[in-house]
């Protein structure tokens, strides 16, 4: 699968939002990261950030990526400053697969806080 997507050749939504083409609230721009407010917060701050680089998920992650990703994760704790989240605390998520909740084929971490999350609850039953 090519890995390099523009927004002329690719359904991604999140290719699409790195490339301008679909507005998005931007929050930063890392040159080669972007993070962006959710759609559809799951809590009070909800941040997705993303590499502009198209990779499917954490799943597909190899060697040449490693730089991208500690990249992304750098910046990632940036945001979490810039938003006053740092020192309260901040939940860092990533869904690989249909199965895990993965609804965007782009690799993506959330970036949750703003308030207590409580424990993480996997949907499991008791």
């Amino acid at each position: 699968m090519e890995e390099t997507n523009t927004a002329a050749s690719s359904p991604c939504i999140f290719c699409n939002i790195a490339a301008g083409t679909t507005p998005a609230e931007i929050v930063f721009d890392g040159g080669d990261t972007l993070f962006f407010h959710d759609i559809s917060p799951k809590a009070r701050v909800h941040v997705i950030g993303i590499p502009k680089q198209h990779v499917e998920s954490l799943g597909k992650i190899r060697a040449d990526h490693h730089s991208m990703i500690g990249k992304l994760l750098h910046d990632l704790a940036h945001v979490a400053k810039d938003l006053g989240v740092d020192e309260g605390g901040y939940r860092v998520v990533t869904n690989v697969g249909a199965d895990a909740g993965q609804e965007v084929e782009h690799l993506h971490f959330h970036l949750l806080a703003g308030e207590p999350l409580g424990p993480l609850n996997a949907g499991r039953a008791g």
